[in-house]
């Protein structure tokens, strides 16, 4: 079982879209409205930096003012200066572990503490970079819960594309038909159908239109209501095995 980290076991998406919606604003001061950016990011939640950095610095003009900033930073494109103040904003919000904790999602790390003992090996496979992925895994005391953890680092692609599903399965040494993926957002749905696995989506706020829209997965494997998770991880495990 492959786990995907922000949006499903953490709700640190609701925090990376805020520290956009902070940049935005740190740029553009009261010409942005953070909703508009907070609501924007849905619809690039689980892509890569780059690829949310770009995309709120087109959607919302950043790049002039951006473009002064350059130097500030040591950056040459706007949209790294946009990733420069997500990141100063979102680091912040980590080091405030009171914080991580109220955001965890308990129904979702409970089929995590469970996983071991139902599929055998576990692995993480995350668009966080590495010492985000260590800070919160370290707070929530989960480094232990895996077998593999694979922050941005480990791959050229991020999602869609399916190659950080594919090392963690080489690592774990299984084939991806053999592994199910826990997932939040579309992006993440596509690479991991894309490596041949199955996938379970558990939606939130932040992705459960994109998923509906996109309809890559059958609905049986969306879970709205969180407190369902284990159930349809089990319901799925069972089909699995009488195939």
């Amino acid at each position: 079982m492959i786990f995907d980290l922000d949006g499903t076991l953490v709700q640190t998406e609701k925090l990376k879209a805020l520290s956009y919606a902070q940049a935005a604003e740190d740029l553009k001061p009261g010409r942005v409205n953070g909703d508009d950016v907070i609501e924007a990011y849905k619809d690039v939640v689980g892509l890569s930096r780059e690829k949310v950095a770009g995309a709120i610095t087109q959607r919302f003009g950043l790049g002039e003012a951006a473009r002064a900033r350059l130097a500030e930073f040591g950056v040459t494109d706007p949209w790294q200066v946009v990733a420069e103040l997500h990141v100063g904003y979102y680091r912040k919000m980590l080091d405030d572990a009171p914080l991580i904790r109220r955001n965890l999602w308990s129904q979702t790390i409970t089929v995590l503490k469970q996983a071991r003992r139902l599929v055998g090996k576990v692995g993480l496979a995350s668009m966080s970079y590495a010492d985000e992925v260590d800070r919160i895994l370290g707070v929530l005391h989960l480094r232990r819960a895996f077998d593999v953890i694979a922050p941005r680092e480990a791959v050229g692609n991020g999602k869609p594309d399916p190659d950080i599903y594919l090392y963690v399965a080489r690592r774990l040494e299984v084939g991806p038909a053999a592994c199910l993926v826990i997932e939040d957002s579309e992006s993440g749905v596509e690479a991991a159908l894309a490596a041949g696995m199955g996938c379970i989506a558990v939606a939130t706020d932040f992705t459960r239109r994109g998923l509906r829209e996109a309809g890559a997965l059958d609905e049986r494997w969306i879970v709205e209501d969180h407190r369902r998770v284990k159930d349809v991880v089990r319901r799925f495990l069972d089909e699995s095995r009488e195939e």
